[in-house]
């Protein structure tokens, strides 16, 4: 007999809040040179017609870098730089529009083809390009004139939120037009920043041939605030690599971040799949700059009763905690603290203040199982603790059958029944035989 799995039922059931948090919103999707010299480019275009399919808004970004560097090569014209930027006299504009011209035209054919040997086959997308945005000189620096390297004067992002209405994919290359009519060579980073930025979009997503940005150690950083992003730049910057690929992303996300734009994501053009793991998982699989920790801890309102119940039925079925029932949960929404990562209840605690004894019970207390290796418990216990002190109580005790090890480590003590506040003695189950253990947090 032929053996079946579920893996297909349990990635479609992760994967649909996301496919529906993400619906109806845009994304800025920059292709680097590299991206597009990649073997695994097909399969990128192909993901991003499958984003399009599912109702995602999608403005996407054609860098050309290594194109343009290979066909100066072949016509022996050496590049030149000033402050690692290009300097783009006559001949290096006309390779520079020839090139981008070129891979324009071709993106556009791929994603004419990405359905195709997919269940989508025959759909049809539309593919804009257009005159959205506008530049002008970058200038004369320290007596060094840029000619035709130019800047960022305005986007026109009415015409292309209206072209994204109409359910047209919109493609845009780092050339950009002024009001006299000329050309001007732009970073193709800055127009996917400005755009983002511009059409508020809700990601801006690019492609290094690493897992994303790397630590020290080689270790993929998965999360970075925009202060931190700030702080990784100048530090590579000192090393000489003001043009690596992780640098340039992250000047790009830098800026977006801080006018707006929530999230910025680096992933690997090698890994195939790698922009639909990133988006439509609970860990991601690159790097991720947001505007804020993509899980916070707060205190639970009314809304997140769906997901507290979610997260506590199988321990309740497994009678590692007790059974609440719905009703209960609506009246004691007050007391609980959650943890919530991308719009997910990941982890819960609540908290029963007795007054009258300086004491509080912790209790309802779980993370999710694959979270369960982490600091997370640590985390809610904090909360948990930080809230009784503001109250003024000196103790947090828990009733629990199964965590005793872990709350002993935390530094709570074995305790009696009897040292329990009046009206919790009462109500304590000598059947189910929960053990108490106490925590002094008047220190």
């Amino acid at each position: 007999m032929k053996e079946r799995t579920t893996e297909l039922v349990k990635g479609l059931r992760h994967s649909v809040p996301y496919i529906n948090a993400h619906q109806g919103k845009t994304f800025v999707i920059l292709l680097t040179g590299a991206t597009l010299n990649s073997h695994n480019y097909a399969n990128i275009i192909n993901d991003l017609g499958l984003l399009h399919s599912l109702g995602i808004k999608l403005v996407i970004i054609n860098g050309a870098r290594n194109q343009i560097d290979d066909e100066l090569q072949a016509l022996q014209i050496t590049p030149n730089y000033y402050k690692s930027t290009r300097i783009t006299d006559s001949k290096t504009l006309d390779v520079v529009k020839k090139v981008t011209g070129l891979l324009q035209l071709n993106i556009t054919a791929s994603l004419s083809m990405s359905l195709n040997n997919t269940p989508l086959q025959g759909s049809h997308i539309n593919v804009v390009s257009g005159n959205f945005v506008i530049a002008q000189p970058l200038g004369i620096d320290d007596g060094i004139d840029y000619c035709h390297t130019g800047k960022i004067r305005r986007i026109n992002y009415e015409a292309i939120n209206a072209q994204l209405n109409l359910g047209s994919i919109v493609l845009l290359g780092p050339v950009g037009v002024s009001v006299t009519g000329e050309s001007f060579n732009l970073s193709s980073e800055d127009v996917a920043a400005e755009v983002a930025i511009k059409v508020k979009a809700d990601k801006l997503i690019s492609f290094c041939a690493e897992q994303g940005v790397l630590n020290s150690e080689g270790d993929v950083i998965t999360d970075l605030f925009p202060v931190d992003a700030d702080k990784y730049i100048k530090e590579k910057e000192q090393q000489g690599q003001h043009l690596s690929s992780d640098v340039r992303f992250l000047r790009a996300a830098y800026r977006a971040s801080r006018n707006g734009v929530r999230r910025s994501h680096l992933v690997s053009y090698l890994i195939d799949g790698a922009i639909l793991q990133e988006i439509f998982s609970r860990d991601g699989i690159g790097t991720q700059v947001a505007m804020e920790h993509s899980e916070q801890i707060r205190k639970a309102t009314i809304d997140d009763i769906g997901g507290i119940l979610e997260l506590i039925r199988p321990l309740e079925e497994q009678g590692v905690l007790v059974r609440r029932s719905r009703e209960q949960l609506e009246i004691e929404i007050d007391k609980f603290t959650i943890i919530e990562r991308d719009n997910i209840t990941i982890g819960c605690a609540a908290l029963y203040p007795y007054m009258d004894e300086g004491m509080a019970e912790m209790a309802c207390v779980a993370i999710h199982p694959d979270y369960r290796n982490s600091a997370r418990g640590d985390f809610l216990l904090d909360k948990l603790i930080e809230q009784s002190k503001k109250m003024r109580l000196d103790k947090l005790f828990v009733l629990t059958t199964r965590s005793i090890h872990w709350f002993r480590e935390k530094g709570f003590i074995p305790a009696e029944v009897d040292s329990l506040p009046v009206k919790k003695k009462q109500l304590y189950n000598f059947q189910r035989n929960s053990k108490i253990l106490i925590l002094d947090i008047a220190q």
